[in-house]
């Protein structure tokens, strides 16, 4: 496959006005970093997309448009059947600007303010901010680390869910930044006591399509209609700055609730024409890009596995079973205080020019951890293998 996409060219992406490469001294404070922090990718879209993209350009016109028709909710539905084989009803689809401004619309009706949305923890910072914003209050459920792999504290899941003021599941499936990817066996589990405890769920699904092992959408699981699934073609083929995201929303009553929110509340229901026809494009025509893209992420996470394992056995860095975000743990060489994580940010930032996000960015999980995105041609992964080996053994 790779002979027909190359994923190890690269692409200057400076002065393009983009989060990664242009704004990274917001975070960091230099300007001039070698960037592996924000998810997104390094790559090219798919030339189907880029195809499509073309022949709107040509015709020139960018009037209102709209995304409640037969070919934006039939391509989106279509790719969850035929990829995934799950069968969900096109009817109950929706378009959002954004995913999180998708999940903060349904958290709004869902709850009140001051009430509880269950997390597994670390998580996404989006989602913490977010509620906050929103005056809801994240309730935890840190996963636990067993044998390299995170495990649901399935006592403590439930613990949470049972709370009087506990109303919604946000998950993050596959989740990151752990890269894990819910077995159905799980998801059956949580869908269960959700149920049995009246909470509601919200599944971010925007990794999906990075994911190893199989990977089941909620509709799959759900035992009633109390749900939305919300995800976005921006992740899995590098489009977030055409904009849209969608959500299948099981219950007719919150979708219209949700639509009166994006349409007359806030004025946003009609859609940037470009994202909603890079979707389409996407999800009827750019499977084979995928796979070869999947592939070669796989390829560089591999690598990361075989370098740091070598040169720090104690890492111990297991290949995650989706997302294209390396979550490293360094607790095995002393670094496990935020002092300790700072040293090493110093010495990457000031000496080693690179910017790699700490893991405490995603709660109090994260300590000792960090998050390498590994979406970008190899020769970019080892550069900021060679940083933060380098630094490592600096660090002593």
């Amino acid at each position: 496959m790779h002979n027909i996409y190359d994923f190890d060219h690269q692409i200057d992406r400076h002065d393009t006005y983009c989060t990664q490469w242009d704004y990274v001294a917001d975070r960091f404070g230099h300007a001039d970093l070698l960037p592996f922090t924000i998810s997104d990718m390094d790559f090219a879209t798919a030339p189907c997309i880029r195809q499509t993209l073309a022949t709107r350009l040509e015709h020139g016109v960018f009037g209102y448009s709209r995304w409640n028709h037969g070919d934006f909710k039939g391509a989106v539905s279509d790719w969850f059947a035929s990829r995934y084989g799950a069968s969900l009803d096109p009817e109950t689809l929706v378009y959002g600007p954004s995913v999180i401004y998708v999940i903060a619309q349904l958290v709004s009706l869902w709850s009140a303010p001051g009430e509880g949305v269950l997390v597994h923890t670390p998580a996404y910072d989006a989602f913490g901010n977010m509620l906050a914003a929103n005056d809801r209050v994240l309730l935890p459920c840190p996963l636990k680390k067993e044998q390299g792999s995170y495990q649901i504290d399935w006592a403590g899941f439930e613990q949470q869910a049972a709370r009087p003021d506990c109303r919604i599941l946000l998950l993050c499936s596959p989740q990151n930044p752990t890269g894990r990817v819910w077995t159905q066996d799980e998801l059956s589990r949580m869908a269960a006591i959700c149920q049995r405890h009246g909470v509601k769920v919200i599944s971010d699904d925007i990794h999906m399509d990075v994911s190893f092992a199989r990977y089941l959408p909620w509709s799959e699981v759900a035992p009633d209609d109390h749900w939305a699934l919300v995800s976005s073609g921006s992740k899995s083929f590098n489009i977030p700055a055409l904009g849209g995201a969608y959500a299948f929303i099981a219950n007719a009553e919150a979708r219209a609730a949700y639509l009166q929110r994006l349409k007359a509340a806030h004025g946003l229901s009609s859609p940037p024409i470009l994202g909603v026809l890079a979707h389409i494009s996407a999800y009827r025509d750019g499977a084979a890009w995928l796979d070869a893209l999947k592939s070669y992420l796989h390829g560089n996470l591999a690598h990361v596995a075989a370098r740091l394992n070598a040169a720090f056995p104690a890492i111990d860095y297991r290949v995650p079973e989706g997302t294209y975000l390396a979550w490293i743990d360094l607790r095995g060489l002393g670094i496990d205080s935020t002092e300790r994580m700072d040293a090493l940010q110093t010495l990457l930032v000031e000496k080693y020019r690179v910017a790699i996000m700490r893991g405490d960015t995603y709660g109090p999980e994260g300590n000792g951890y960090i998050r390498l995105n590994v979406g970008c041609p190899r020769s970019k992964v080892d550069q900021g293998l060679d940083a933060l080996i380098g630094a490592l053994g600096e660090l002593g």
